[in-house]
């Protein structure tokens, strides 16, 4: 394998035991990473202007998927094993609200236009829809298969969505919370990771089952490129300024990939980062990447990483 086009430049030390992490969410305005530390139960709260671990979200029970949202100051958490979303402030970190959801709650996103949460119910095979005010369920969108991750389009005007037991990419309407579209994803075994970048639209889904990165035209709904990534892929990142786009997987292999401004994809690098390196968010503002580590050097870690 190449060497990743990654080089370290800190390490955090989070609190907890030697167990599993999950999704990360970044607010640029308060400058906070938000990390979920699924079997601690927790959610750490890391100052990015340190980097420093800052506090603890207690009492999240096998907390998966966490997404903040700046405009309104919350955080909101899917907790699998109580099949809810809780709300934070994400000033004070207390807890505002919790909303019961479908069968294990996952990824999240937020349509700033309709003021919306998409919560992914990957067994439930739906989405819940949530006011990101009030915390009340809006809908539920039956989506007929497990579902996957899913984004906001702010170009498309739309939610896309993982449904990765019927090897589609599902386009949802939030004027209408309706399924508009399914797009076919032959040669993708399980597509559960995604990613997009919507000015070259372009969808990035990952094949958790067959190992694959492919590159999806939105609007004509075309794969364009397949690749390699490493085994059981999961978690993306794109960084919308460097054209970057970032792939870890269950086996701890990162994959990064470059874009052309007319989104030709190419892989500039792939290696082991650590074991169980499956969670990555990237900085859009100083471009540096962050990977929880369960165990690096005896204890959980963050590692911070710039692009080499």
């Amino acid at each position: 394998m190449s060497p990743l086009p990654l080089r370290r430049v800190a390490e955090v030390p989070l609190g907890g035991a030697e167990n599993r992490f999950d999704y990360q969410s970044i607010d640029p305005l308060r400058r906070r990473l938000f990390v979920a530390h699924l079997a601690q139960e927790e959610i750490d709260v890391v100052d990015l202007n340190g980097p420093r671990q800052i506090g603890t979200i207690p009492d999240v029970p096998e907390v998966t998927g966490v997404l903040a949202v700046p405009a309104l100051g919350r955080l909101f958490a899917s907790a699998v094993e109580t099949n809810d979303v809780r709300v934070y402030d994400e000033d004070s970190l207390a807890l505002l609200g919790r909303t019961a959801t479908g069968e294990f709650p996952d990824g999240m996103s937020y349509d700033p236009d309709s003021g919306r949460v998409y919560v992914s119910d990957e067994h439930g095979r739906d989405l819940t829809v949530l006011d990101a005010r009030t915390a009340a369920i809006v809908v539920r969108i039956p989506l007929g298969g497990d579902v996957g991750n899913n984004a906001y389009d702010p170009v498309g005007h739309q939610i896309l969505v993982d449904v990765q037991s019927r090897n589609e990419l599902v386009a949802v309407d939030p004027a209408s919370d309706r399924v508009t579209r399914r797009i076919p994803l032959p040669g993708c075994d399980e597509g559960h990771g995604l990613d997009l970048d919507p000015v070259t639209r372009r969808a990035f889904v990952t094949c958790d089952v067959n190992n694959r990165l492919l590159v999806v035209e939105v609007d004509s709904g075309r794969i364009l490129q397949r690749f390699d990534a490493g085994r059981s892929p999961d978690v993306l990142a794109f960084d919308p300024g460097l054209r970057r786009l970032y792939v870890a997987s269950e086996s701890g292999v990162v994959a990064a990939f470059d874009e052309t401004p007319g989104g030709q994809v190419t892989k500039v690098g792939q290696a082991h980062l650590a074991d169980d390196a499956h969670s990555v968010a990237v900085d859009a503002a100083t471009h540096l990447v962050y990977f929880p580590i369960r165990s690096f050097q005896g204890h959980p870690t963050l590692l911070v990483m710039e692009p080499a």
